[in-house]
């Protein structure tokens, strides 16, 4: 307002005719007026004016019989308005201003109950009532706290707990429980509040001791019951519920309950309702206060509104910090709500409950007793957790997961360095692990796992972002990927916190123990390492006893080397129909030639793994993909733990690795390659180029050896396709003498190594193809994209069939004249003049033509191999091959004069496939300009008609 009324006297007489007015008529008009007029005058004028203004309002609310509740509602705000602005000083107007403004909101008949009203009124008869109550002074408001108010008190609780439970407006029951909360002298408003004392908490805390029960069971419902009131209500609830349970069981009070609890009032049956706050009615509360207190924790925990869970964490902070003794039932759930807010999504809830644990920590620190105490609980529950941990994953929402692998890790974090002491306890450490080993538990029913097959032998070559292939797993009792994320926090913080070795020794015996853990303990064995070496954790309290990098690299060194024995890396991954097909033929042969031409011994414990093959399940197959495709995941992390310190380990590891980048399935290879890019990260390597360039020394050494060995080591192979895949020309030095091993074993033993080595021989041709590119740019399909090399494909097909037309022409004699007439004989050149005078000295070829005039001449003796997928092997490889060649079309010319024959059977009598690969062979074969129809002669006249080419 502009200018207000601050003499009395002009305010006395300008108040004076609505006033009487009022109290002769009164109507909702007359009450608008007054109201209007209130605003004109200064409040502090109001303040001594405060008794005339209320006693017309008083006066209509005590006028006999029905009200309208437009009436009683422009009453309410005309006195919320007033006691706003100025403070009751008497405890009779308190008192009876709090009798009348209940009987507004109460049921004539049943005053236990609330009238019909609309919820207008309500609302504002409930401002009115927390005006009220923020008005009265402190030695005023202390009297509603005297046993002789107890019935009054207790009448005005249960009105507004009805209120706050039944009302369907959330207006309304956020306006009750914050009365509720205004008259146990605990609100938390912006307004000023009456400073409450030692003294006067005591009293305050004995007279609400008669009412805890009522309240928290009605504000529990409120809490815990229907979710669409909204978070504003159940938020102000459960300010209600803690603040009040926290006055009436505060430590404090309870220490000297002699002392004022026990006073003989001279109050009749009014003193049966007093409340004596003994050890065993606090021991029989805490009980029961115990049971209310998990049904809220389960509710609100994991309340998807953070401001819930937020003020979740603050009810747990008030309780610990000033019930610790008297809620000793409590404490356990009480410290469960507050850890499970340790990793929230929420900043501010995450935040408050760090400073609110830091506070536990602190106090229960402040003696060793004290601290024993508090680990001793935190351990108990962690047990207890981790024993109902299983059963939790199998029933409850994914949203309840979530909340109860928060607690787990929050405990696990609050004891921090106790992590060993707790863990030192076998029953304490069997309990954990097995809950991790059933929560962990992989899905592995899916046939496509076993079914996919990786695109060619190895993922392709390049630089490419680390872990572009990430894998995600299946797991039996969730598919969060939250709640994965969190057991493997889980288990990184066990390795910060716990004893390493302790840890690996346990999960080692569970991953020899059974096949039914080894997956899971793998998983847990990778997490551990990794939080051993301080990856992935989040900043907490400082560990002791930290593993230097030389127990690192020996814990390590024993996982990889139970990860990578026969029994658990070389696992049958393959269907029975394709194993037959592919490399169980070299695998299971109770005989295989070795490049020595020596038969290997019978007692092969390879092929002892591989003799369940055909009898494997799919969900075997798939069990022993995910267990060697974690056992890849495990080298990785363990590079990353080592870092540079992992190069020591490198001969013993990264050929296994490389074996499987060469596998079949495409999990595995790519988990393998996500495997060799940890490595490369973590050694120094730029690339996996460089990864294998630089070890290539004892790589190749290796391979030398397993391929003399082949009934023991059948995948040396793999390893070398991988090397060709991944590397660069300077490679092709080092492994001259093995490829002639791999063609000698060839020329020894056909039937038994041919598909294997044949996938060796085309990855070797692939790489030479890449290393030493053609000019010739009708082979440059061969490599290039799919729509490229369709479009060339029908380019080539035009011109050979033109060039076929024109030679058949030539053979009966059509057109011998022209094509005379159009070549003239030439003149013998003066090269070829030279050359005869020049001494006939025969260069050295480069190294790969040489390696592909060799690996040519194994493929003609192949193309007629009964087996049509070595065929069709085959025929890429010749393709490959001649690309190379074509660089050299003087070596090219007599390898196709030697091929032709056998590819022309192909051609002719053979699978629609074989034909059209074959076909492209031929046309590949046709491309060099040296190399046309002419220099094939008469042998395209032997080309099929009735193919319809």
């Amino acid at each position: 307002m502009d200018h207000q009324i601050d003499d009395p006297k002009l305010a006395f007489a300008y108040l004076r005719p609505a006033c009487v007015l009022l109290t002769r008529e009164p109507t909702v008009g007359n009450v608008e007026t007054l109201s209007t007029q209130l605003r004109h005058v200064n409040h502090g004028t109001l303040q001594q004016l405060q008794d005339y203004v209320l006693f017309p309002l008083r006066f209509i609310l005590k006028i006999p019989g029905p009200k309208r509740d437009g009436l009683i509602q422009a009453v309410a705000e005309a006195m919320g308005y007033v006691l706003e602005n100025t403070c009751v000083r008497s405890w009779e107007t308190l008192r009876d201003l709090l009798s009348e403004l209940c009987l507004c909101l109460c049921s004539p008949t049943d005053p236990g109950k609330p009238a019909p009203t609309s919820e207008e009124l309500r609302a504002a008869v409930l401002r009115c009532l927390d005006a009220l109550l923020h008005a009265a002074y402190g030695d005023v408001v202390f009297k509603l706290f005297e046993p002789i108010m107890l019935s009054g008190l207790g009448a005005a609780i249960s009105l507004l707990l009805a209120l706050g439970e039944q009302e369907k407006s959330r207006t309304v029951q956020a306006a009750a429980l914050k009365c509720l909360q205004a008259l146990t002298l605990q609100c938390d408003c912006s307004m000023d509040h009456v400073l409450v004392g030692q003294k006067e908490r005591r009293i305050l805390g004995s007279t609400m001791a008669s009412f805890l029960p009522g309240i928290t069971i009605a504000v529990s419902r409120v809490i815990t019951g229907d979710m669409r009131h909204g978070h504003a209500v159940t938020v102000r609830a459960i300010k209600v519920w803690f603040k009040t349970v926290g006055l009436v069981m505060a430590d404090d009070q309870l220490q000297n309950t002699g002392t004022g609890e026990r006073q003989l009032w001279e109050l009749g049956r009014v003193w049966e309702l007093v409340v004596q706050r003994t050890p065993d009615w606090v021991r029989n509360t805490s009980g029961r206060l115990a049971l209310l207190l998990k049904k809220i924790i389960s509710c609100t925990s994991a309340h998807q509104h953070w401001r819930v869970r937020l003020e979740m964490v603050n009810f747990s902070d008030h309780l610990l910090a000033n019930c610790n003794s008297s809620l000793g039932e409590c404490v356990g759930p009480l410290l469960e709500a507050l850890v499970g807010a340790v990793n929230d999504e929420e900043p501010t809830v995450r935040e408050r409950c760090e400073a609110a644990l830091r506070e536990v920590a602190e106090r229960h620190q402040s003696s060793d007793s004290n601290n024993q105490a508090f680990t001793d609980v935190l351990s108990e529950n962690l047990h207890s957790l981790a024993t109902s941990l299983p059963r939790l994953m199998r029933t409850s929402d994914d949203q309840r997961k979530v909340f109860v692998l928060n607690v787990f890790l929050g405990y696990l974090k609050i004891l921090g360095p106790k992590v060993i002491v707790v863990l030192n306890s076998a029953a304490h450490l069997q309990r954990v692990s097995k809950a991790l080993m059933q929560v962990l538990e992989l899905d592995v029913m899916d046939v496509r796992i076993v079914e996919e097959r990786s695109s060619a032998v190895t993922v392709a070559t390049g630089p490419g972002p680390h872990g572009a292939h990430a894998q995600r797993k299946h797991f039996l009792y969730f598919t969060d990927e939250r709640i994965f994320s969190l057991l493997k926090e889980i288990c990184r913080v066990l390795g910060y916190y716990g004893n390493v070795y302790l840890l690996v020794d346990h999960f080692m015996d569970l991953y020899k123990e059974s096949s039914v853990y080894r997956k899971q303990a793998a998983m847990v064995l990778n997490e551990v390492i990794t939080g051993a070496a301080g990856i992935g954790v989040a900043g907490g309290q400082e560990r002791q006893g930290v593993p230097n990098q030389e127990d690192l690299k020996a814990v390590v060194e024993s996982i990889i080397e139970e990860y990578i024995c026969l029994s658990h890396w070389h696992l049958p991954t393959l269907i029975g129909e394709e194993s037959d097909k592919g490399e169980q033929e070299q695998q299971t042969q109770s005989s295989l030639f070795s490049i020595s031409n020596e038969v290997e011994g019978k007692g092969n414990p390879l092929q002892l793994v591989q003799a369940v093959h055909k009898s494997s399940t799919i969900h075997e197959l798939n069990s022993n993909i995910w267990q060697i495709c974690i056992q890849l995941e495990g080298i990785g992390c363990f590079a990353q733990a080592l870092g540079m310190d992992f190069r020591l380990i490198l001969m013993t590891s990264l050929y296994p690795v490389l074996e499987k980048a060469g596998d079949e399935t495409l999990l595995i290879s790519q988990a393998a390659l996500d495997a060799m890019w940890d490595i490369s990260l973590a050694c120094g390597y730029a690339s996996l180029k460089e990864l294998i360039n630089e070890n290539s020394d004892y790589l190749l050494n290796d391979v030398s050896l397993n391929l003399q060995r082949l009934g023991v080591h059948p995948h040396a192979p793999r390893v070398l396709t991988v090397m060709f895949s991944h590397s660069d020309p300077s490679l092709l030095p080092l492994v001259g003498d093995i490829v002639q091993d791999v063609l000698l074993a060839l020329d020894m033993s056909y039937d038994e190594t041919s598909p294997l080595f044949c996938t060796v021989l085309h990855s070797l041709m692939k790489a030479l193809a890449r290393w030493f590119p053609s000019s010739v740019a009708g082979t440059s399909d061969a490599l290039g994209t799919k729509k490229v090399r369709r479009e060339q494909d029908q380019l080539n097909v035009r011109q050979f069939l033109l060039d076929y037309h024109k030679q058949k022409e030539l053979a009966v004699g059509i057109g011998a004249e022209e094509e005379g007439t159009e070549h003239p004989e030439l003149p013998p050149s003066m090269d070829c003049e030279e050359d005869m005078d020049s001494p006939d000295v025969k260069v050295e070829l480069p190294a790969h033509i040489t390696i592909a005039k060799d690996v040519m001449e194994r493929c003609i003796h192949l193309l007629s191999d009964p087996s049509l997928r070595l065929r069709l092997k085959v025929l890429d490889v010749l393709e490959l091959c001649v690309c190379v060649l074509s660089q050299k079309e003087n070596e090219l010319l007599p390898m196709a004069h030697r091929c032709w024959p056998a590819l022309l059977l192909r051609l002719t009598a053979d699978d629609p496939l074989a034909v059209l690969r074959a076909f492209r062979v031929s046309i590949s074969l046709l491309l060099p300009p040296s190399l046309s129809s002419v220099h094939i002669g008469g042998n395209l006249q032997r080309f099929p008609e009735e193919e319809g080419v």
